[in-house]
């Protein structure tokens, strides 16, 4: 509907609503455009509130300035000859903050005439957020929600079933209960198999609609204990194998360890070298030790001095050491000492004939 926009006219108010993103022309005609044409001037304001108004386009000495605020700048323009008369106002791709009461002032020759007009603005719903609240467990139940951050209000919602291929839509299960006072908000009560599918939330106003989808699936309490089970064994027994893995490389490296430090240490429990009673012709070759053998008979007088200390020795044999025995035979091989029987008697001494031949061989 066009209204004539005139002195006599001033007070009459025109109102569009448009959705966001839409095109919108405000009208406006004039008829001081026959008047003198230097003096033309047309302007179009923006009342955004009481006390707060903007310029949007205007025309004044022969040149049009579209370009008078940030918001709108590039998205205004008169729609025709605005010189002839008409001097309406297009405003393409519309935003919420275009909404306002505009007002178009046509001046000339001392003459005005204006219009009036206001302009709503109105956003569909955006794409809503659909999600669960409760336990997806028979018997138990369920809450879906659905909201939508912005559009214009009010914003009405509504749930429905939709079928395996998403084809058609079904009826909400019996037990379902929507919520007067956040009507996004639907109870599945008492939850079965039946109620597992699919659930669409519709937000709808007087600009358009979104929807969303979510999955509902409901489990057996039986299925979620044996879950559970499995789980827990799962992380049981890999506790146990990285137990046994770090047992396994402590007793290597505790192994790698006493390698190492073993032959640095005296072992306690190591026999001590035995000693070995040497004697006399033991520290020559086995020929040497056959002469000493056949001499040490004719030498009877030289061992039987030496009966005393052979004696002692043999009773400590690990008390000897290997150097003077080797001495001691020496000086005996090359020294014979000639010993008389009947001093030695006279003396106590007790004579003892062992073989050579199985003395040298006597081991401790």
């Amino acid at each position: 509907e066009k209204a004539s926009c005139s002195v006599w006219l001033s007070e009459a108010q025109t109102e569009f609503k448009r959705v966001a993103e839409e095109n919108v022309t405000l009208p406006c005609h004039h008829r001081l455009g026959l008047l003198e044409q230097g003096s033309l001037d047309i302007e179009w304001l923006l009342h955004v509130s009481e006390t707060v108004q903007k310029a949007v386009i205007t025309y004044s000495g022969g040149h049009v300035y579209d370009d008078l605020n940030e918001e709108q700048k590039g998205r205004v323009s008169f729609t025709s000859n605005f010189l002839a008369g008409d001097a309406s106002l297009q405003i393409i791709s519309l935003q919420s903050s275009d909404a306002g009461k505009y007002i178009c002032k046509v001046k000339n020759a001392g003459q005005y005439e204006w219009a009036r007009i206001t302009l709503k603005v109105v956003e569909k719903p955006s794409k809503p957020k659909c999600w669960l609240e409760g336990e997806l467990l028979e018997g138990k139940e369920l809450s879906l929600q659905c909201h939508s951050a912005s559009g214009t209000a009010p914003i009405s919602y509504r749930w429905q079933r939709l079928s395996e291929d998403e084809e058609r839509t079904e009826h909400l299960p019996p037990t379902s209960r929507v919520n007067i006072s956040n009507p996004g908000q639907v109870l599945l009560k008492n939850l079965t198999q039946m109620s597992t599918g699919l659930y669409q939330c519709i937000a709808t106003n007087e600009a358009g609609q979104e929807s969303c989808v979510v999955q509902v699936t409901v489990q057996q309490a039986q299925n979620i204990g044996m879950i559970a089970g499995a789980v827990c064994g799962v992380v049981v027994g890999l506790c146990l194998l990285l137990l046994v893995v770090r047992l396994t490389i402590r007793r290597k490296e505790k192994k790698r360890y006493e390698e190492e430090e073993a032959p640095n240490e005296i072992r306690e429990d190591a026999e001590a070298p035995k000693a070995h009673l040497v004697k006399p012709s033991s520290s020559s070759s086995g020929s040497r030790s056959s002469r000493s053998g056949s001499s040490s008979t004719r030498s009877t007088a030289n061992s039987a001095s030496r009966s005393q200390r052979t004696l002692s020795t043999e009773a400590t044999p690990h008390l000897t050491p290997p150097q003077y025995s080797q001495k001691e035979t020496e000086g005996r091989e090359t020294e014979p000492k000639k010993v008389d029987y009947a001093n030695l008697m006279k003396m106590g001494a007790t004579l003892v004939m062992v073989p050579a031949q199985s003395r040298a061989f006597q081991t401790v």
